[in-house]
């Protein structure tokens, strides 16, 4: 029992506290798709919002595709934030 809760609080000390602050290859990629698909139901919200007569579907239509913009520009802003110091290392 005793072994057991020492084991624990190991795991515990060792676990991190923030992720790191890199991004692995298989990271990018995922946030590539997100981009892709935050892109895609942009285009389709606003098409659509296009296509629709009723004004209150047209515009909760116009707020979702506003919804995956934002999402689109803050997966951008932080795939841009990442890709910034790196650069700046390998100049050193």
């Amino acid at each position: 029992m005793q072994q057991q809760q020492n084991m624990q609080q190991q795991q515990q000390q060792t676990m991190m506290q923030q992720p790191p602050s890199i991004v692995t290859t298989k990271d990018q990629l995922y946030l590539t798709d997100m981009l892709s698909w935050n892109l895609l139901a942009m285009k389709k919200a606003h098409f659509f919002a296009s296509q629709c007569q009723n004004q209150e579907i047209k515009n909760q239509l116009d707020q979702v595709g506003q919804m995956h913009h934002q999402h689109y520009q803050k997966i951008l802003t932080h795939l841009q934030n990442q890709q910034q110091p790196s650069a700046g290392s390998q100049l050193q």
